[in-house]
């Protein structure tokens, strides 16, 4: 059996442990990873003890008391707290999800909070997400018609036909699904990923949009679709319940149709 290791700069160490105040009752502990590319240090993990009994019932919750009481270095994305944004995307027992509908009750034991995996790290929680947001727009995610719209109403779509886009469309780019997946581990470079690939499906259905042909033509490649192995990630992850696997299914067989 193969074993892969991290490289020796990257293995996290252990770092502080932040006490909670005497007199709590309902404590739990937080591991944390740190890591700060201007300490030229290994990442560390640090441990925060929180009472429960002041803080809110999200994981989301637990990071806003801990940067406004403990330790304001600590450094992550958070917006909406709705699960709306997407900002607050990290890896959180060992899944990927978003902090702020997180319960820190659904977790069991230690909550371990990491960023998102495989991504370059900007700061503690907060990974780079450039690649990722080049690869969404290089799928050319707006409307594309050569048709002009009619003078007295808007481009009319039936039930049915906007009920096709209607779910692919409620993605909120958190990257939950790319990152957990092991093609885009490996593959980023040249791998849309799932939430890439999600967002050209939602395009390539929409009645409306008259490049469905340039568009399937950009995604048929090696790299680009098909190095999707349908491993199903993406879709377990996704906090909005959608199914990016399915998608890209869907886009395979629409090419397979084509070239028949």
């Amino acid at each position: 059996m193969a074993e892969f290791s991290l490289p020796r700069n990257s293995k996290p160490k252990g770092g502080r442990l932040f006490k909670a105040s005497a007199g709590a009752k309902q404590v739990r502990l937080f591991k944390i990873y740190r890591y700060d590319p201007d300490l030229g240090e290994n990442p560390r993990i640090d441990s925060y003890e929180i009472d429960m009994d002041s803080c809110g019932p999200m994981v989301l919750d637990a990071l806003i008391k801990i940067k406004n009481e403990i330790d304001s270095t600590l450094s992550f994305r958070r917006s909406c707290r709705e699960g709306i944004c997407g900002s607050c995307a990290m890896n959180i027992d060992g899944k990927n999800g978003l902090a702020c509908i997180s319960a820190c009750a659904d977790v069991k034991g230690d909550i371990k909070l990491y960023p998102l995996p495989h991504l370059p790290m900007i700061k503690d929680l907060v990974p780079d997400l450039t690649n990722f947001y080049a690869q969404y727009a290089a799928i050319k995610p707006w409307l594309q018609a050569r048709t002009p719209p009619p003078p007295d109403r808007e481009r009319l779509q039936t039930k049915e036909e906007q009920e096709k886009v209607d779910r692919p469309s409620a993605c909120i780019l958190c990257a939950c699904c790319s990152t957990s997946c092991p093609s885009y581990w490996w593959n980023s470079d040249r791998y849309l990923g799932p939430a890439a690939l999600l967002a050209a499906y939602r395009w390539i259905v929409d009645s409306r949009d008259e490049a469905a042909g340039e568009r399937l033509d950009q995604l048929e490649d090696p790299f680009r679709l098909y190095r999707c192995h349908t491993i199903m990630n993406c879709t377990e992850a996704c906090p909005k319940d959608l199914n990016p696997a399915k998608a890209i299914a869907e886009i395979k067989q629409i090419l397979a149709h084509r070239s028949l």
